[in-house]
């Protein structure tokens, strides 16, 4: 069920921002009950109003007690502190931060996030999952020790969703895509080797492989996904045996591989003896029905296969699947052990919970309609604000545009100037396995309701012009 946010909640919480603002650290803010009196409002979303704000740091809640302004670091003893010995222990190290945190930071309540990856809580499956939840917590048992590979019901489920391909057998339950992709880096390559992406490509996968010591190797898209005698030669020269790949819905690009080139890749991956992570991410956002995934029409274990109920369910509720065959199964499941044994069972049994019951079909539809309705008015305002040539593909499915930028303009300028315009948007760079070829924007829609998009990309159309602005003046001075 798509519900609409609560503007009662919003007010709420731009009023308790401006009292914070005004009060000293420690100093109590109004009570429930004041504030139910106030903004006419029942408790549910006082709270969810004061849930938000504890979770940016704002206030502090004590139970019985009361809210209260957060109290600041004691910024004198971090200065005091001496750290710079641990450059030199650390040595040079394997994670990028900047990218992934970008993308999981909350959004300011006054701003527009066009940088969104996941579902805005008007969108997400709550009411399904406060259902699945009771239903689960009747159960017994959830607190005992899960299979590490899962709970069977849960994986016969996300092997029934790859056609055939693979059964509950062949299923590995993580939380997440993310842990998924993780896992997977780590178990099929070793430290050194080369991993081939498509360029650009989910900068999570990017940033997960990096990690896991491995060497990114770019291979170009066109409008119909990756290029095979691109890919051939990557495999030729590099001697890689693993790419990574999303097939349908790329995030950032939102390209499809084209029918006539996906048995061509299967084909490759025969040939060099290699293999392909088919990271299935954006399935349910499908706005036409996408091809079948790669995986089923691979029978010798080439493809491991990664999907994810986060992303269309909400964010908090992480859950994933690897599905592989052969010796792959075991190396993978054997990474997974390693980092946390295995899912809480509560989890997987809401999980669970969730896709079984007929509202989750009722669901998927729904959410289908209005994230088609998001990207359609975001086009539309692209269109207006920017032109047609600066959308390199309408996609049919996903929650993302792929915006090409004025040559020779920073997209980090862009960001930046952007966020002191109230608007979030994800700097092009970061989805690149290696130096960007061009300038771009990784623009979301899903957050985004059909009649703010205008505000938005008029917004950013603004901060674009000013940038060439500038470097026209700087031109003509010199």
């Amino acid at each position: 069920m798509v519900m609409k946010a609560s503007n009662t909640t919003e007010r709420v919480i731009q009023h308790l921002r401006t009292v914070a603002a005004t009060q000293m650290p420690g100093s109590r803010l109004p009570s429930v009950r004041h504030l139910m009196r106030e903004f006419a409002a029942g408790p549910g979303t006082i709270q969810r109003a004061l849930d938000h704000l504890v979770h940016e740091g704002l206030i502090e809640a004590h139970p019985g007690r009361g809210t209260f302004v957060a109290k600041q670091d004691d910024k004198e003893r971090w200065q005091a502190a001496d750290t710079a010995w641990q450059n030199v222990a650390l040595g040079e190290g394997r994670f990028e931060p900047d990218a992934l945190q970008a993308m999981v930071r909350l959004p300011p309540s006054q701003s527009l996030p066009l940088n969104a990856g996941y579902l805005p809580p008007a969108l997400q499956a709550t009411d399904l999952l406060k259902a699945a939840t009771s239903r689960a917590l009747r159960r017994s048992g959830y607190w005992e020790r899960m299979p590490p590979e899962g709970m069977y019901q849960l994986r016969a489920w996300f092997a029934e969703g790859t056609g055939g391909a693979f059964d509950a057998r062949e299923v590995t339950i993580c939380p997440g895509t993310q842990s998924s992709l993780a896992a997977s880096f780590r178990a099929l390559a070793n430290v050194g080797d080369p991993v081939l992406m498509e360029s650009p490509t989910y900068a999570g996968a990017i940033a997960a492989a990096r990690a896991a010591g491995l060497r990114p190797v770019p291979v170009p898209i066109d409008g119909m996904g990756v290029r095979p005698d691109f890919l051939a030669d990557a495999f030729r020269t590099t001697g890689a045996r693993l790419f990574y790949c999303q097939p349908t819905f790329a995030n950032p690009s939102g390209i499809t591989l084209a029918s006539a080139r996906r048995q061509k890749v299967l084909d490759l991956l025969g040939e060099f003896g290699a293999f392909l992570i088919e990271d299935d991410w954006a399935r349910d956002f499908q706005f036409e029905p996408p091809p079948p995934p790669l995986a089923t029409d691979d029978r010798n274990g080439h493809v491991i296969y990664v999907r994810s109920l986060t992303k269309c369910a909400a964010p908090g509720l992480r859950i994933g699947a690897i599905c592989a065959r052969g010796p792959a199964l075991g190396r993978l499941r054997a990474a997974r052990l390693t980092d946390d044994f295995f899912v809480p069972g509560l989890l997987q049994e809401i999980a669970f919970e969730l896709v079984s019951a007929p509202n989750w079909v009722r669901h998927l539809r729904a959410l289908r309609g209005a994230l088609r309705a998001r990207r359609d008015g975001m086009v539309a305002a692209l269109n207006k604000h920017l032109g047609p040539c600066e959308l390199a593909k309408i996609p049919d499915g996903g929650l993302h545009l792929w915006v090409r930028l004025p040559d020779g303009m920073s997209d980090v300028e862009v960001v930046r100037r952007c966020v002191r315009a109230d608007i979030l948007v994800g700097a092009g760079r970061d989805w690149f396995p290696a130096d960007p070829p061009a300038p771009h924007l990784r623009v979301s829609f899903a957050a985004i309701v059909p009649e703010d998009a205008d505000q938005a990309v008029s917004r950013l159309a603004s901060v674009i012009a000013e940038i060439q602005d500038v470097s026209v003046g700087v031109v003509h001075s010199a």
